[in-house]
């Protein structure tokens, strides 16, 4: 058994990073791949209270890379999932500079043999941590929003993976909101795919269960019959095991999921078609309008810098 790293990442905070580390991990234990995540947010820690461990915690990933404790040691078990999820937390009252690239690279080759899958949850920023996080990975996955300047923090960390060749990354499109994207009120999921330009493999629907389950320390891919959002992390996790998953429908009124599935030549069969032509027409014209303006504000931000 030898693990695939992933690291999951984003350049902007407050994206959903962390919320996707705990549900993708868990979708993968589900699947029967036994996983380890590691969080690299020295300092300021949270996987462990998404995924409910925190009053667990004895050994941190410090303590491993500075010989306190051996792996396994630190290596906290999800009791849900049985022999399937570990969390390897960081510190709290260390910075990041506590560990190297160097030090996550070995710890895991450590790790490699003991599970399927490697979920590091990367830090915020383009700084120690990133490059932290970033080091061991075989493959990014990258966690937008949709909106200006998520996207644009995002088209930066494509050009530094890249540059470290660990690219190209896969990208999931955090929090949309269909209803807005139907006004022009929030860019559409075809207007970031063309600024960004890389793989999609996921669309996760704006969910009030998220921000309950996070706060309740259970991931909502445990329960995908009751929350959108966490169905749509189950079907990223497949999707990164390689099986072709249709994008499910985000609302009952999905022209514009219609329109981007089409784009992108997948399968919209078991979307709805029924609804009014003419309606929705003009409810996508303004959308596109409104859209390319955001558009185009990323284009000119990213000109200016370079």
């Amino acid at each position: 058994m030898s693990a695939r790293v992933i690291t999951i990442t984003s350049g902007k905070g407050g994206v959903g990073k962390t919320t996707a580390t705990a549900n993708l991990a868990v979708a993968f234990a589900l699947l029967g791949k036994k996983v380890a995540c590691i969080d690299a947010d020295i300092g300021l820690r949270n996987l462990d209270v998404v995924l409910g461990l925190e009053n667990r915690i004895v050994y941190d990933i410090v303590d491993i890379v500075e010989g306190r404790a051996k792996l396994r040691q630190a290596m906290i078990r999800d009791k849900r999932l049985k022999e399937d999820l570990y969390l390897i937390p960081a510190a709290q009252t260390r910075d990041k500079t506590a560990v190297s690239p160097s030090d996550m690279v070995r710890v895991c080759d450590e790790l490699k043999p003991l599970v399927d899958y490697i979920l590091i949850d990367s830090p915020a920023g383009i700084e120690r941590g990133f490059r932290n996080a970033l080091a061991p990975a075989d493959e990014v996955v990258i966690i937008t929003n949709p909106e200006v300047s998520s996207v644009r923090d995002a088209d930066r960390i494509i050009g530094l993976i890249e540059a470290e060749q660990k690219g190209p990354g896969k990208l999931v499109i955090n929090r949309v909101k269909p209803d807005m994207v139907k006004r022009g009120d929030m860019l559409s999921p075809e207007d970031v795919i063309d600024i960004l330009a890389i793989k999609l493999v996921g669309l996760v629907p704006e969910d009030e269960l998220i921000l309950v389950s996070a706060n309740q320390g259970s991931p909502a891919a445990l329960t995908p019959d009751k929350s959108k959002a966490g169905k749509a992390f189950q079907n990223i996790a497949r999707r990164l095991l390689g099986q072709d998953v249709p994008f499910m429908a985000l609302d009952e009124d999905l022209t514009f999921v219609q329109r981007f599935l089409r784009a992108l030549g997948f399968s919209s069969e078991n979307v709805d078609s029924g609804n009014n032509t003419a309606r929705n027409k003009k409810n996508n014209d303004k959308a596109g309008s409104t859209s390319k303006s955001e558009k185009e504000k990323i284009e000119e931000s990213a000109g200016a810098e370079s």
